[in-house]
Order: structure tokens, then C-alpha cells, then sequence
């Protein structure tokens, strides 16, 4: 394996399906509904954090009266209305990636910001479940990316090392927290393109995951 490394670790929004445009969508049906302005900014910044790190940023923007978990409630209602069933679409290249991991012997997982049950739902009507050996969501560790936590509890229960861990990331807070676990984020920009900042962090930028795939033979 390419430099010792022998464990892939996924984010799912954004690197998995193509969830984080529906989310934004979604919020944008709400922010219409309820004349919310500028509710693009507050979602680019709630990128690969959980929920209750988004809450607070919602707060921020709009103040503590913001009826958050409402308008969240009712963005979730559009956003399954569309991705329920398997209906979510998958990122271009994850299955042929994922494949390739399994029978090149790779351990696999997945640490989401989202809430375990809806990673695991959402995994398994996308036909992705067998893929995985660990599965995290947000709600299983104290701190949110961009902190290391749940990346660092990936590799605990996978029985990897940080330093042998590719991490394939498409949002600034989860380049952040991959880099803090001191492991090899790869970045596949989904809505946000690279910064300098991410430059600097990720070990390598791609296109698409077919990218990642021709990088790690």
C-alpha cells in the first residue's frame, strides 16, 4: 500500500452523495418561506460541522431568537422529501473507489458530522453499508470539526494508526480537523473551492474521486 497507509477514512456529506446542494436548496425553500436573508452565508459556514456547532452559527447570523430547530425541522422535511429511499444522489466515482478499497485490502470508514442514525440510514439505502468497517456520526464525540475528535475515534475503532489514515474531505473544517488528527486529508472540493489555507493543509487536491482512485495506485 502507497507509503504504509492502510486505512481511507470518508466524510459523507458532500464526498459520498451529493447532499450539501440539497441542504442548500433546502434551506433556500425555507429562507423564502419565512423572508431569511443571506442564508447561503450561514450554510457555507455550517459546512462539516454537527448540529449543534450549526446552531450556533445560525444564532450567530441571525440572533438568539432565531427559531432554529422550526426552520431545521422544516428544511429537513424538504430535504427528505428529495433524498429519502436511495433517491439521494451518490458523488461520481465513490463506488468504484469504494470497491477498490475493499479489494485492495484497505480498512474502510466513515466519520460524518451528521447524526450516526441518518449516516446509517442514508448509507444503507444508498447500497454503501458493506463498505465500511467503523461508521462515526457527530453525535458520538464531544468536539465538531474542525477539531480532530471524531477522526481520531475513526482510528481508534478501526485499530489504526492517525499517520496511516488517508482522509478524503471536501469541507475547510473537515481539511482542518483531519490535519489536527495528524493524518493525510485529501480534499474534493464540493461547494467551497480550495483556499491557500486548504492548500497548506491537504496533502492533495482533486476534481473527482476517480482522481483519488488513479492516486492511490
Amino acid at each position: 500500500m502507497a507509503g504504509g497507509i492502510d486505512t481511507v477514512i470518508f466524510d459523507m456529506d458532500g464526498v459520498i452523495f451529493d447532499s450539501e446542494t440539497l441542504v442548500l436548496s433546502s434551506w433556500k425553500e425555507v429562507a423564502d418561506r419565512h423572508s431569511i436573508k443571506n442564508v447561503e452565508a450561514a450554510c457555507h459556514e455550517c459546512l462539516g460541522t454537527n448540529s449543534v456547532v450549526s446552531k450556533k452559527i445560525f444564532l450567530r447570523h441571525y440572533g438568539q431568537e432565531f427559531p432554529y430547530d422550526k426552520y431545521k425541522a422544516e428544511m429537513a422535511e424538504v430535504f427528505f422529501s428529495h433524498a429519502s429511499d436511495g433517491r439521494l444522489a451518490k458523488k461520481p466515482g465513490v463506488e468504484e473507489l469504494l470497491k477498490y478499497l475493499k479489494e485492495n485490502g484497505f480498512k474502510v470508514g466513515l466519520a460524518s458530522s451528521t447524526q450516526e442514525a441518518t449516516v446509517r440510514r442514508q448509507i444503507s439505502e444508498g447500497g454503501l453499508l458493506n463498505y465500511f468497517d467503523q461508521i462515526i456520526g457527530g453525535d458520538m464525540v464531544k468536539r465538531s470539526k474542525p477539531e480532530p475528535d471524531i477522526f481520531l475515534e475513526a482510528c481508534r475503532r478501526l485499530n489504526s494508526e492517525p499517520e496511516k489514515c488517508y482522509v478524503i474531505e471536501d469541507s475547510y473544517n473537515g481539511v482542518r480537523a483531519a490535519h489536527a488528527a495528524g493524518m493525510h486529508p485529501i480534499m474534493v472540493p464540493d461547494l467551497m473551492e480550495p483556499t491557500d489555507e486548504m492548500r497548506g493543509l491537504a496533502e492533495n487536491i482533486f476534481e473527482s474521486l476517480y482522481d483519488v482512485i488513479k492516486y492511490l495506485k
